[in-house]
């Protein structure tokens, strides 16, 4: 969520990470201007790259719309955050979500004891992904009720005032919630606006949002920040969710744990009780262990809610079974302005986009921790470009920029046989210009990134000799949509334009037979010049990718 990137506004140097040392011998530069080997072998995925897209103030607004302009960009699941409190302007799902007290005779596993006006919304936007073929994600999360929270909150300041309905959030409560989620979007609840229908099913979760953040969780440490607390509250928290969905036939479904803002304070007494835990620490809170990922014992391991002794940590894995059977880890690897290959530097506790090998190895270390040998994918659930216009923050990058970066950090996620999901977050930016990591501006103008997300291009090496070939990587997003509707297999053009001037022509049509949107081709061209891809849809227009200049010498 934007909350996470407000938090940050340092400048910082860029850093190799552990991402571009295992790739450094095939990216060649990172299009930068290195040659291809003569012969480049092109590269194939097995489990298809799922695409996931958030913009939950247009889907709200106006869902067949959205929804319409999302299929004919190619996305594949929409993430939909369903508040269960009061969060901005978007209506709680629970009511009297800002008092102190719970309804009488209130019955929170039931989804009919919720105001109807809080549900319609998420039933509209279920109803029309599923006609359109487009899977629904729900995110299910804070901030709680008030009256499902704990009282001691810190009263804050008239300037910063307390977020509410994060401090010590009953996962009791929140379990109940999550059965009335899961009991309504379980494909056999009565659709309240077509009588003899039910309401189409939901089977792909999250659980909470970015709990290593403060204004999502509180209090995130104690102690003068030495000890965590906040993932004891999500342990419960997603042991709670978890049975929750085994209650109500949703065993089965993608369940994801984490959901984690991918940055942390790390220098002096934090995190203190609003502000950010570093990811990987907060997964070692989590799982209990030590930062030798060794389980916690002892006093170590009470003052985190943990078992004490070696006999009763043997009954972990079965007590919290979501932490090694869930579906994968979700991951926002915002690059907050660095290229897609930079790490922050001295942070290995991050979790931003060229640190995901890091969060690969510790989510490992964490399962053979417990004698597990599970090995969980990483899913990209909340990820985006900030763009200059309209930020003018040093992390704001300017969009062809930031379209350049899009594709490439979507070309390493391909790659990476362990992250199952590519996100783009927001379609429209804020009318105010913050967090501006969306396709389009607040006028409705497309951005550079509009076309890039619709139509990835990217090539690993822009340079080589004559007669030498490139590697050309892309996607067609909506030619999956394409397909269905025509019964037709797609192909893509791939097209050149010389240096010394003349019009694009196509000099390579790839047919898009590969899982998903994607190909990998490598390719002979006759000189120096522009690369671009070329695809029109059924019945309608051209469209084109962003350009791509290559140098033969």
């Amino acid at each position: 969520m934007p909350r996470l990137s407000l938090h940050f506004q340092r400048i910082r140097a860029p850093v190799l990470g552990a991402l571009v040392v295992l790739l450094a011998p095939l990216l060649g530069g990172c299009g930068g201007g290195s040659a291809a080997p003569p012969d480049v072998v092109a590269k194939s995925r097995t489990a298809p790259l799922e695409s996931i897209f958030q913009a939950d103030n247009q889907l709200l607004t106006d869902p067949a719309g959205t929804l319409e302009e999302l299929h004919r960009l190619g996305v594949e699941r929409i993430r939909v955050f369903v508040p269960w409190g009061a969060l901005g302007t978007r209506t709680p799902i629970a009511p009297d979500a800002l008092s102190h007290r719970a309804p009488v005779n209130f019955d929170a596993t039931d989804p009919g004891a919720y105001p109807a006006a809080s549900w319609a919304p998420y039933d509209a936007i279920v109803r029309e992904a599923t006609a359109r073929g487009i899977g629904v994600y729900f995110t299910v999360a804070g901030p709680a009720p008030v009256w499902a929270t704990e009282p001691g909150e810190p009263p804050g300041t008239a300037s910063a005032p307390s977020p509410i309905g994060v401090w010590k959030p009953s996962a009791s409560d929140f379990g109940e919630f999550m059965r009335a989620v899961g009991t309504r979007y379980s494909g056999h609840y009565p659709d309240p606006l077509h009588p003899g229908r039910d309401l189409p099913r939901v089977s792909f979760w999250g659980i909470w949002n970015e709990p290593n953040l403060g204004i999502d969780i509180a209090p995130q440490a104690i102690d003068s920040g030495k000890l965590e607390v906040s993932p004891v509250y999500y342990r419960q928290i997603v042991d709670a969710a978890w049975t929750a969905l085994q209650a109500t036939g949703h065993g089965h479904d993608t369940i994801l744990i984490g959901e984690l803002a991918p940055d942390g304070a790390t220098v002096g007494p934090v995190p203190g009780d609003f502000d950010m835990m570093a990811p990987l620490r907060f997964l070692r809170a989590l799982y209990r262990v030590d930062s030798s990922y060794h389980p916690l014992r002892g006093l170590a391991a009470s003052q985190r809610g943990c078992p004490t002794t070696v006999a009763a940590s043997a009954h972990f894995v079965a007590e919290h079974p979501e932490l090694f059977h869930a579906t994968g880890v979700a991951d926002h690897p915002y690059s907050q302005g660095l290229a897609p290959n930079q790490a922050p530097p001295l942070e290995p506790d991050y979790a931003e986009f060229a640190d995901v090998p890091n969060l690969e190895k510790a989510v490992d270390r964490l399962q053979e921790a417990y004698g597990s040998g599970t090995r969980f994918p990483i899913y990209s659930t909340e990820f985006g470009e900030q763009t200059n216009p309209p930020e003018t923050l040093i992390r704001a990058l300017a969009p062809p920029t930031a379209a350049y970066y899009m594709n490439w950090a979507e070309y390493l996620s391909w790659l990476n046989p362990r992250i199952r999901s590519y996100d783009q977050y927001l379609l429209v930016d804020a009318p105010n210009g913050t967090f501006s990591t969306a396709l389009e501006f607040a006028s409705g103008v497309p951005k550079a990134t509009y076309a890039a997300y619709r139509m990835p291009l990217y090539l690993p090496a822009t340079t080589a000799g004559h007669g030498q070939k490139l590697e050309v990587w892309g996607c067609v997003r909506p030619a999956h949509y394409a397909q269905l509707s025509t019964g037709r297999a797609q192909q893509v053009e791939i097209q050149f334009a010389p240096a010394s001037g003349g019009h694009f022509s196509t000099v390579h049509v790839v047919p898009l037979t590969g899982p998903g949107c994607y190909f990998d081709v490598v390719e002979r061209f006759p000189g120096s010049g522009t690369v671009r891809l070329r695809w029109s849809y059924p019945h309608g227009p051209a469209i084109y990718s962003r350009n791509v200049r290559i140098t033969l010498h």
